[in-house]
């Protein structure tokens, strides 16, 4: 996944409202979100198939996970754990803090660099490991976690709300601009409109601007995921509500969002 969305509202209905576009070979086989491993019944994400790993899941605890490559660091290496691992040991735990606890503690080099978004409905996370690709092949500078303030926020390959990504630069004041999406009527249309814009609205930029693109290479946009975390219940009474996902199997801009069953 190479862009990530994060509203966060803590004293709204809707808490953590996350929007991604995945951006990958276009050859690389993959499976739709689902309850794809018996050894983590509660998890819902989608899988690798090469690694085995995943890109973004949800929890049936409110935990969201999402990972992101960082700059230069395109695709597994030999010697390194795929970073498809980091969703899935994110979605161990039942608190996104006490997730981003946990992976703090990685062994840095273990993994090309990375960042990895961690959330749930009270607290939300940016883990950042510049690796060795940043490094010159030196010993990276460890894992860094930082929380993630209130409001409208994007990662891409960079750091957080970091205007060197040309997709920050254009669509970080669209989308605080926007109408946010409300989840309990289903409606997501302004994210979704920005979701699926390409290189062909504005010639600015280039595919590398552009939300959703394709290249001569192979190496496009292949599918688009958005999730909201509801609010805990406010009584020992009240049922907890499900996370809303939706899926688009392809690109957002002529791919339909569809519900992930649980």
């Amino acid at each position: 996944m190479c862009t990530a969305v994060i509203l966060r509202r803590p004293e709204s209905a809707w808490p953590l409202i996350f929007a991604g576009n995945r951006d990958e070979m276009e050859d690389r086989p993959w499976r739709a979100p689902g309850r794809h491993w018996p050894d983590r019944p509660e998890v819902v994400a989608g899988m690798d198939e090469l690694s085995g790993g995943s890109w973004l899941g949800v929890n049936d605890h409110g935990v969201m996970a999402a990972v992101l490559n960082r700059y230069g660091s395109l695709g597994p290496a030999p010697d390194k754990r795929s970073r498809g691992e980091l969703v899935l040991e994110a979605l161990d735990h039942a608190e996104a803090r006490m997730a981003a606890e946990a992976l703090a503690d990685l062994e840095p080099a273990a993994y090309r660099s990375f960042n990895l978004i961690v959330a749930d409905a009270r607290a939300a996370f940016w883990i950042k490991n510049p690796g060795e690709d940043e490094t010159n092949g030196s010993r990276g500078r460890g894992i860094e976690v930082h929380p993630i303030p209130e409001g409208l926020s994007m990662v891409t390959a960079f750091d957080l709300n970091d205007d060197r990504g040309p997709r920050i630069r254009r669509f970080l004041p669209d989308f605080r601009a926007a109408e946010a999406p409300d989840p309990a009527r289903g409606d997501w249309k302004a994210w979704q409109a920005l979701l699926a814009r390409g290189d062909h609205d504005d010639g600015r930029f280039g595919n590398k601007g552009a939300m959703t693109f394709r290249t001569e290479n192979g190496f496009a946009t292949v599918s688009s995921a958005l999730v909201a975390l509801p609010a805990p219940p406010a009584t020992l009474d009240e049922e907890p509500r499900p996370a809303e996902f939706l899926f688009a199997a392809g690109p957002p801009d002529r791919t339909p969002y569809r519900p992930v069953s649980g």
